[in-house]
């Protein structure tokens, strides 16, 4: 079977190497273009291209799949199917159907539910206990095509969306090196969504990422543990920004205040919610700053209890 295999961050990464040690015929790869990255901005390969440059693959990386051309390009690779993991832009019906079986793609949900580019984030904003990777045939509608193979997997009680997004990525790579066996040996079993239980799992930014205290603590905590570490859930402080990490949840003591008040400042911070219980953060990152203990950062800073965050 000659595979086109599409993708772009390290959540592809895993996929790609599952592909090629499978002994699958991986005729070309397509990934974005370099990108500027770092304090110097100096232009860097997507994970993914750097890999297939390692592989001795052939790399495609267009502007944009609609680039007049490229069909044509695709075409003279000859594939039988294409693989689809996390490439960054919507292919067409044209480029969807153009290998002769089709197109597929490795989503980090259990469909229908979290539809859309940001599951991993949401399902742990949500509060889901489990989730999982789907294997599903490629249509025009988004995330809506039928299920090939399904693989179900825990979320840990404090585990983050960057965390859980490398465990989703080895996962995905085994359940898509099993799907696209059965498929070359006919053996696919593929079934439709319900697709009045579809959920969506828009894309976060930083607006999204703001975080509210009004919310119960819980909840706050799961918001902060989805945003880690792009693009971070963040506050304010005196006007500026300040990112938050590693949130827990713990019983509010004394009398009420308002939320966002830090209520300890003394041995951690400890802020207070709108709901029952507090939030005690254990890392935070200041505008222009690096990533750090929550308790270094109130020394440097001299951040008191009474503050308020907004």
């Amino acid at each position: 079977m000659r595979i086109l295999f599409w993708g772009t961050p390290e959540f592809a990464v895993p996929s790609l190497r599952a592909l090629d040690d499978e002994g699958f015929d991986i005729v070309g790869v397509v990934s974005q273009p370099d990108r500027p990255a770092g304090r110097g901005r100096v232009p860097r390969a997507s994970a993914v291209k750097s890999l297939a440059l390692d592989l001795g693959l052939e790399v495609l990386t267009p502007e944009s799949p609609r680039e007049p051309g490229f069909v044509d390009r695709i075409r003279d690779l000859e594939p039988d199917l294409s693989v689809v993991v996390a490439y960054g832009h919507i292919l067409s019906t044209e480029l969807l159907e153009t290998p002769r079986m089709g197109s597929i793609n490795v989503h980090a949900s259990l469909l229908p539910e979290l539809r859309g580019a940001a599951p991993i984030n949401w399902a742990i904003a949500r509060g889901h206990d489990t989730t999982g990777v789907t294997i599903m045939r490629m249509v025009r509608a988004m995330d809506a095509g039928a299920i090939i193979h399904q693989v179900e997997e825990p979320i840990l009680s404090d585990e983050t969306a960057s965390e859980l997004s490398v465990r989703l990525s080895e996962l995905g790579a085994e359940a898509l090196v099993e799907a696209v066996a059965l498929l070359a040996e006919g053996a696919a079993e593929e079934r439709e969504q319900d697709h009045a239980a579809a959920t969506f799992a828009p894309k976060v930014d930083r607006e999204t990422a703001h975080v509210d205290w009004s919310r119960a603590a819980s909840e706050i905590a799961w918001h902060i543990r989805a945003m880690d570490e792009v693009p971070g859930a963040w506050s304010t402080l005196a006007g500026e920004p300040v990112k938050l990490f590693r949130p827990s949840v713990e019983p509010a003591e004394g009398a009420a205040v308002a939320p966002g008040t830090i209520v300890q400042a003394n041995g951690g911070l400890v802020v207070a919610t709108g709901g029952s219980g507090t939030v005690r953060l254990a890392e935070v990152q200041p505008s222009g700053g690096r990533r750090m203990g929550a308790s270094d950062w109130i020394r440097g800073r001299r951040v008191d209890a009474g503050a308020r965050f907004g």
